[in-house]
C-alpha cells in the first residue's frame, strides 16, 4: 500500500541533530538517556557529544579514546574506593593525557589515587585552566608545590578537598589566598600542619568561603577560627572542627556575633567550649542552624540543649554523646504544641543521666524523628523503654545496642 504524502520516511530521516539533541535534553533520567545511545550509531554520536559527566577506570590510551568520543566533557570521576583501590591506579601519566585532552573540564575526581605525585598536578594546572572542583583527598604523595601549581593555574577554582594529605602546611593556604578568590570549598581534614596563621593569610584573599572542613587539623585554634568568623561572615554555611582541642569558647562566640547564615557546625572533642559560647551560639543562628555536633564538649549543659530546643526550630541533627553533665532537665521546655522540633536525628549515646521521662517529652515535640542513640544510657534500654511505653515516631530506628548503622551526617 501506498503511503500517504508526506508520511514517507524514517524519523533520521525526519529529525536533525539539533531536534534529537533536544529530544536528549529534555530525558531526566540517566537510563532513558544510555537508552537513547542504543538506538542506532548517530543516537550513540549525539549522546556521547552531548555528555557532561563521565566515570572511567582507564590508562593513557583509553582515555584519549574517551576524549575523542565524549568531547564535552564537564565532570570527569577518576576516583578509586578505599574497599576495592588498585595500585598504581591512576598516574601521572594519566594526567597528562587528561590535561591534553579534556582541556574543558570543570570537575575532577582523584579521591585516593595514590599514584599520582606533583608532577602530574602540574600538568593539569597547564593543561586545564578552567577547572574548578578539584578533589586530591588521600593522594598521600602530594605535596605544597603540585596543589600549590593548581592554586596558581586554576584561578577559577571553586573546590578543592585535600583530605588526608599530610604534606599539606599553610604554604598551600598563601597560595589559594593569592590566586583563588572564588574559592567556596576547602576540605583540610587530617591537614595537621594547617595553623591560625595559615587561616589568617586564607582568608586575606578567599572571603567566599561556604564550606570549610578542619577536622583533626589539631594545631588551629581560637585566632585562626576568629579570622575565618570575620571574613566570611555572611558566605558561611558549613564549618568542621572535630577534635580541634584548642578551640574554645572565643571561636564560638566570634561565630554567633558575625556568620548568622551557619547551617552546620562540627565541633565533636572540642572539651574547651561551655554552656556560655552555645548559647550565644542559638540566640544568634536560631534562624538557620540546621546540624550540630557537639559530643565529648564535656562541659556542655542542661542549659545549651534547653536553649537550643527553645531557639532553633530548624534543627534536623542534634549530636550530644558523652556529654555527661546533661539530664532530663534538657528536655523541660519541651512537651507542648509550641515546641514543636524539626528534629531528625538525635544521639544520646554515652549520657547516663537521661532517662525514659526526658526522652517522653522530647517525642512529644519531635514527631519527624528518624534515628535516635541511647547506646550505653543505662535508664535507657531497650526493656525500660519498652515498660515506660515510649512511642517512638512511625519509621524511627532507636539505636539501643549499636546494631545500626549510623547515619553519615555525624561526618
Amino acid at each position: 500500500m501506498a503511503q500517504p504524502e508526506g508520511e514517507g520516511g524514517g524519523i533520521n530521516e525526519r529529525l536533525g541533530d539539533d531536534e534529537l539533541r533536544a529530544v536528549l535534553s529534555r530525558l531526566g533520567d540517566e537510563e532513558d538517556k544510555a537508552a537513547f545511545g542504543l538506538v542506532c550509531r548517530r543516537w550513540l554520536r549525539l549522546q556521547s557529544t552531548e555528555r557532561r559527566k563521565l566515570c572511567a577506570r582507564a590508562g593513557p590510551h583509553m582515555l584519549t579514546r574517551l576524549a575523542a568520543r565524549f568531547t564535552r566533557l564537564r565532570h570527569l570521576d577518576l576516583s578509586q574506593s578505599v574497599s576495592r583501590s588498585f595500585y598504581p591506579g591512576v598516574t601521572d601519566s594519566d594526567l597528562s593525557v587528561v590535561a591534553a585532552a579534556f582541556s574543558s573540564l570543570r570537575l575532577l575526581n582523584l579521591y585516593n589515587c595514590k599514584g599520582i605525585t606533583d608532577k602530574g598536578l602540574a600538568s593539569l594546572a597547564s593543561g586545564i585552566p578552567s577547572l574548578q572542583f578539584l578533589d586530591v583527598s588521600y593522594c598521600r604523595k602530594l605535596t605544597d608545590n603540585g596543589i600549590s601549581s593548581i592554586a596558581q593555574g586554576c584561578c577559577d577554582l571553586r573546590a578543592l578537598y585535600v583530605v588526608g594529605c599530610r604534606f599539606v602546611t599553610d604554604a598551600l593556604l598563601s597560595a589559594l589566598s593569592m590566586n583563588c578568590s572564588n574559592l567556596e570549598e576547602l576540605g583540610l581534614q587530617g591537614c595537621s600542619n594547617i595553623t591560625d596563621s595559615g587561616l589568617t593569610v586564607l582568608v586575606e584573599g578567599c572571603k567566599r568561603l561556604k564550606l570549610l572542613d578542619l577536622n583533626k587539623c589539631g594545631n588551629i585554634g581560637d585566632i585562626g577560627i576568629s579570622s575565618i568568623a570575620k571574613a566570611c561572615s555572611s558566605s558561611l554555611l558549613t564549618l568542621k572542627l572535630l577534635d580541634c582541642y584548642k578551640v574554645g569558647d572565643e571561636s564560638i562566640i566570634s561565630l554567633a556575633k558575625t556568620c548568622k547564615n551557619l547551617e552546620t557546625l562540627i565541633i565533636g572533642g572540642c572539651r574547651e567550649i561551655s554552656d556560655e559560647s552555645i548559647k550565644q551560639l542559638a540566640y544568634a543562628c536560631h534562624d538557620s542552624l540546621k546540624n550540630l555536633r557537639m559530643d565529648w564538649c564535656l562541659n556542655v549543659s542542661d542549659a545549651s540543649l534547653d536553649c537550643i530546643f527553645s531557639l532553633c526550630r530548624k534543627l534536623e541533627v542534634l549530636d550530644v554523646g558523652c556529654c555527661e553533665e546533661i539530664t532530663d532537665a534538657a528536655f523541660q521546655g519541651l512537651g507542648s504544641d509550641e515546641s514543636k522540633l524539626s528534629l531528625k536525628i538525635l544521639r544520646v549515646s554515652n549520657c547516663p543521666k537521661i532517662t525514659v521521662d526526658g526522652i517522653r517529652k522530647l517525642l512529644k515535640s519531635s514527631e519527624a524523628l528518624e534515628y535516635i542513640d541511647v547506646r550505653s544510657c543505662p535508664h535507657l534500654t531497650e526493656v525500660r523503654c519498652h515498660e515506660a511505653e515510649l512511642q517512638f515516631p512511625v519509621g524511627c530506628k532507636v539505636n539501643f545496642s549499636g546494631s545500626l548503622s549510623e547515619p553519615d551526617v555525624f561526618c
